[in-house]
């Protein structure tokens, strides 16, 4: 089947049909219902390849997270994806499983691909990735992370600010004593940031040396949280209060507490960072860090394609800020 058979059978012109598969938004809609009735009727699958080389677009986009697993990055690219997918872009997704001579693997490969923009989870990047990003000519937007000197748009927030602020409603709370626990892995640089800005807090707020427990070989888990709950407990027995790096740390943390039958924030007060589902449910519920993860998603996917659209963009840095929410554990 040929784009004109798909044409004779919508009954509009072949480039009428070309122009609604290629932004659907170009063409009015009853036009494009029959346009794509007559393309599920035909079974027509467009030749991307040749479409690709003669237009110098590609109609996809790369987006670059962590971990493919994690809701909470999850719900950054299905926001992303809502923004592009109605004008006709299809999103590549890879995982770095935070290493960044993975980052850089998925960056090569994804632009021997010729997306037409590229979403990246991070601001911290090997100078191999930064140079490929840099001189890849096309749009490419850092997300999760804040920086002076962004590779070209940005859409973020700082780690360390949120964890300084944890900090601060902990001591408002007469906390004196906490620790902050994460795995730490080498190539998890929103995880450092929120350390550092623990680091930063209690030698401002309390004028003593933080205290930090980590778990650089284990993965974001539950079970990897009861064992830093373990390690915490062991080695600084007086903490009043462990400040975790994800919430899927705190609520295992959280859950090994009930279980074994300590107080919590009687004891210890606990607290999260990114607002997971569980945060609000878990008995007692979680003091945690609000990350407006959707907003992310369908900013970044709003500033790609403006420029893919060839629309100017003035303002290429976005700050979406964060929220503290006090609950039951702190």
């Amino acid at each position: 089947m040929t784009l004109a058979d798909v044409a004779v059978a919508a009954g509009v012109s072949p480039q009428t049909v070309s122009r609604a598969l290629r932004d659907p938004e170009a063409v009015a809609e009853e036009t494009y219902e029959r346009v794509e009735k007559a393309v599920a009727a035909t079974g027509y699958v467009p030749n991307l390849a040749a479409s690709n080389l003669a237009s110098n677009r590609s109609r996809a986009v790369a987006a670059i997270i962590p971990l493919i697993n994690a809701s909470i990055f999850a719900e950054t690219v299905h926001a992303f994806s809502g923004v592009l997918s109605p004008h006709g872009y299809q999103i590549f997704v890879g995982s770095t499983d935070y290493h960044p001579d993975q980052e850089e693997a998925l960056v090569r490969s994804f632009l021997g691909r010729r997306p037409d923009g590229l979403l990246v989870v991070g601001t911290e990047h090997s100078q191999g990735t930064r140079t490929l990003l840099a001189a890849a000519g096309v749009p490419v937007v850092e997300t999760w992370g804040w920086t002076a000197e962004p590779v070209d748009m940005l859409v973020g927030f700082s780690n360390a600010a949120a964890t300084g602020e944890l900090v601060r409603h902990l001591v408002g709370r007469g906390r004196r004593r906490p620790v902050f626990a994460g795995a730490l892995q080498p190539g998890d640089f929103r995880a450092a940031e929120r350390r550092d800005g623990f680091t930063a807090a209690v030698r401002e707020l309390l004028g003593t040396e933080p205290r930090i427990v980590a778990a650089h070989d284990r993965p974001v888990s539950m079970d990897t949280g009861v064992e830093l709950l373990d390690r915490v407990l062991a080695q600084h027995p007086d903490a009043d209060a462990v400040v975790f790096a994800s919430d899927v740390f705190a609520a295992g943390a959280l859950l090994a507490c009930t279980r074994r039958g300590i107080p919590v924030p009687d004891r210890l007060a606990i607290t999260g960072f990114g607002d997971y589902d569980i945060a609000s449910h878990l008995v007692p519920s979680l003091t945690t860090v609000a990350v407006p993860t959707k907003e992310i998603g369908a900013l970044a996917g709003t500033l790609l394609l403006d420029r893919m659209q060839r629309r100017s963009v003035t303002d290429k840095v976005r700050d979406v800020g964060f929220r503290i929410v006090p609950r039951e554990s702190s």
